[in-house]
């Protein structure tokens, strides 16, 4: 086929999202991956559950063999129109709270509840040994 520079909305390759007709964008291309979908190791599954997003992260994390990129080239229809594409958002771990009063009178708890038993121990201990010194 080869894309002719052909710019496409992501509405427009989201209209393309079944087995008789499929098409993926990965890293801003347009693909039409139906004629693969048969032949594609990982299953045809995957290719349409890749469907009307930027499927880029899906098709990295998996590893594609050089082969495979290089395959890519025949089934290139042309570019997304980045505009029409959602920005991924990174996930961002929530702040910490700075200083949280109950958290620390639980370390008091838990601190008191470990030593309290000890001391107990220790005082046992000290009257068995001053018994038999005395």
């Amino acid at each position: 086929m080869g894309g002719d520079g052909k710019v496409f909305t992501l509405a427009e390759v989201s209209e393309h999202n079944n087995a008789k007709d499929c098409w993926l964008v990965i890293s801003g291309k347009v693909y039409d991956v139906t004629k693969f979908l048969e032949d594609h190791p990982g299953g045809d599954e995957v290719l349409l559950s890749a469907t009307g997003k930027d499927a880029t992260d899906d098709f990295e994390d998996v590893g594609h063999s050089t082969s495979a990129r290089a395959m890519m080239d025949e089934f290139y229809m042309g570019d997304i129109d980045t505009a029409t594409v959602p920005t991924q958002t990174k996930y961002t771990p929530p702040k910490q709270p700075h200083y949280n009063q109950d958290k620390t009178s639980d370390f008091i708890i838990k601190l008191l509840q470990f030593l309290v038993p000890l001391v107990i121990l220790g005082v046992a201990v000290g009257i068995r040994f001053y018994n038999k010194s005395a």
